[in-house]
């Protein structure tokens, strides 16, 4: 996938060459054409499209963000009430994520978010152990885990 990114370089700066200009709009003209080769060659390579990954990667920094936003809403609505009537607890959020930097990245995405805390993992580490501020429903939460980070991380790994 790395060659791609060289090849769609390369293109570029030939492209850069051909008009006999060197500046950075003739650059990215040159690359976003360079990303249209290599879109119509996918077929012919033994990689995938490698801007797809880029743009799952973009997914997941998007998906952080609003759930950063979310968090920091619900953790300023616990702190603000006049009664403390929040109820915190630990879940156990299985994953199906395979390797170490995809488990841990997804503990760094969980901990990052205000409210919540990844604290362990599992001896066979397939299973965070996740601090909420306020757990309203256990099995919703976990879901919401799965369905979004976890989905994301696959995305931008696989």
């Amino acid at each position: 996938m790395a060659i791609q990114f060289v090849i769609n370089i390369l293109i570029a700066i030939v492209w850069m060459f051909l008009q006999d200009s060197y500046g950075m709009p003739s650059f990215l003209f040159g690359f976003i054409i360079g990303l249209l080769i290599l879109f119509t060659l996918r077929r012919f390579m033994e990689f995938d499209f490698y801007f797809i990954k880029v743009i799952a990667f973009v997914r997941l920094v998007l998906l952080f963000l609003f759930e950063l936003v979310k968090a920091n809403i619900d953790v300023v609505r616990v702190v603000l009430r006049p009664k403390l009537e929040n109820k915190p607890g630990i879940i156990a959020v299985d994953t199906s994520l395979e390797t170490d930097f995809e488990r841990a990245t997804l503990a760094a995405l969980i901990t990052l978010t205000p409210g919540t805390v990844s604290m362990d993992f599992s001896a066979d580490s397939k299973t965070i152990y996740v601090h909420k501020l306020n757990v309203d429903d256990r099995d919703q939460m976990v879901a919401e885990i799965k369905n979004s980070f976890e989905k994301a991380i696959k995305e931008v790994t696989k």
